[in-house]
């Protein structure tokens, strides 16, 4: 596309019309939710596409639905909206908390869940890291239907999902665990943190972690778990373990990248102090 020409914009009402509008341009088409990270392309010396399907109108991808024993929600949901919907649900404090926290007021009553999720370029998704320490999993869909993922699966696979494809929900287990979700912004150099840590644990009856998931972003290209870390801390009293001293010889594990907010190794020399807060917060909310 020249850089002077406008892309065709697609407006769909429903979601079957949005996904044919896709398989019939194929390559030449791309989602359009929120927009927040698609209107930065040209400052990432990224070409837009030639049409954009916009999203905004298919009211089932703005939903989001809590039970008892789920939470589904769709892909155009703000962060805005989420962080409102989560208000009472303590057990997902992790998303709750990153969709406060992410970016900026302004931003969050527009960038969606299914923007977060699907920006590969973006190393500092604060939704897709507590997703992923929440085990969530994500709905795909095309013409022809749809299938499950889980986070880890779809993060790995997102660039190769193809044209036609769409996010159309997160779908998060409410399995008893706790969450706390730890970032560490640096204003001066923008909204993007330098380090995310969110975690999960489930315990025993002792207050012992029975299981724990911790996941890191910003620090690499990709949000990925911390497993040595998670390992090391089975078992281990939740109240009196020193989590940032067993995180600190195991945050080797992590190749910081270097960045405007800051160098690769101070990304990682920060982790254990994040994950050591990220922990604080479980053990205050249980007293």
């Amino acid at each position: 596309m020249s850089p002077l020409s406008s892309p065709a914009i697609i407006v769909p009402e429903t979601l079957a019309d949005a996904l044919a509008s896709l398989a019939e341009l194929g390559a030449d088409g791309t989602p359009l939710a929120g927009g927040t990270w698609i209107m930065r392309a040209p400052l990432r010396d990224e070409p837009m596409a030639h049409a954009y399907v916009a999203l905004g109108r298919i009211a089932e991808l703005r939903r989001i639905k809590i039970s008892a024993k789920r939470v589904e929600i769709g892909a155009s949901a703000t962060h805005a909206m989420l962080a409102a919907a989560l208000e009472r649900c303590d057990d997902l404090a992790a998303l709750r908390n990153a969709a406060a926290q992410s970016a900026n007021p302004a931003i969050r009553h527009a960038a969606t869940v299914g923007g977060n999720l699907c920006a590969r370029r973006f190393p500092a998704p604060d939704l897709a890291t507590a997703l992923l320490g929440l085990d969530a999993s994500v709905e795909v869909a095309d013409a022809a239907g749809s299938e499950r993922l889980t986070m880890e699966a779809f993060l790995a696979a997102r660039g190769a999902l193809g044209p036609g494809r769409i996010v159309t929900k997160v779908i998060v287990e409410r399995t008893g665990h706790r969450s706390a979700h730890s970032r560490l912004p640096l204003r001066k150099a923008g909204d993007y943190p330098v380090a995310i840590v969110s975690v999960a644990v489930r315990l025993d009856d002792a207050d012992r972690i029975v299981e724990a998931r911790i996941a890191v972003g910003s620090v690499e290209g990709v949000p990925r778990r911390w497993t040595a870390l998670e390992e090391a801390l089975a078992g281990q009293p939740i109240a009196a373990v020193d989590v940032a001293a067993i995180a600190r010889p195991r945050a080797d594990r992590f190749t910081g990248r270097d960045g405007v907010e800051a160098p690769g190794w101070y990304r990682v020399h920060v982790l254990p102090v994040l994950v050591g807060r990220a922990f604080a917060a479980l053990t205050s909310a249980a007293t």
